[in-house]
């Protein structure tokens, strides 16, 4: 059997809600969302998905950066 280029270019779901993840760990999904949208055909189906899945992940290590920038909240 062959593997679907389409599907395989796909990281895993992670473990945990985005809020949940570690830093370590959000940046390393955020790396594999980046990788599959880079490996995809732009036609690809599923490529408006990684796209917002990297728009929530890119969302949520903002909102870390200013919590971390505004130590008050």
């Amino acid at each position: 059997m062959t593997a679907n280029p389409v599907t395989s270019a796909q990281p895993a779901q992670p473990q945990h809600p985005l809020h949940a993840m570690t830093t370590y760990e959000l940046s390393r999904y955020r790396r594999e969302l980046e990788h599959a949208l880079k490996s995809l055909p732009t036609q690809a189906p599923v490529r408006a998905q990684l796209q917002d899945k990297l728009g929530e992940v890119k969302a949520e290590q903002e909102s870390r950066l200013n919590i971390a920038a505004d130590p008050r909240r």
